[in-house]
């Protein structure tokens, strides 16, 4: 994964958990890889690995059980949530900068219609 320098690493890592989550490459329940393992699959220090499980879990996005690891939320809702957050925050992007470069709405849907269909 390449970093992006203007978004701190961890963000970027949780995003990119995020969206296996949603894409179900990290299904309900399945068992994380230990931070060790998640530093060094992202090249990132190993309490930068730490802050994101703590972040995660925070989100409600992955719990621990003591001694056996940490798991994705069985809790379909949250992942449900967490996908509405995500797509309402891209299209708010999306969208502002369709209409900063002018185009009307039916525009943009034309545009989204076609390129949906590549």
């Amino acid at each position: 994964m390449e970093f992006d320098n203007t978004i701190p690493i961890y963000v970027q890592v949780i995003q990119q958990i995020k969206r296996e989550m949603i894409r179900g490459e990290l299904p309900p329940g399945e068992k994380m890889p230990s931070a060790r393992d998640l530093a060094l699959r992202y090249q990132i220090n190993p309490n930068t690995a730490n802050r994101i499980y703590k972040e995660l879990e925070a989100e409600q996005l992955v719990f621990t059980k003591r001694g056996l690891g940490t798991y994705v939320t069985e809790d379909r809702a949250v992942l449900i949530q967490i996908r509405e957050e995500i797509t309402a925050k891209q299209l708010q992007e999306f969208v502002a900068q369709m209409k900063e470069l002018g185009f009307s709405k039916e525009e943009l849907l034309e545009h989204v219609a076609k390129e949906y269909e590549r």
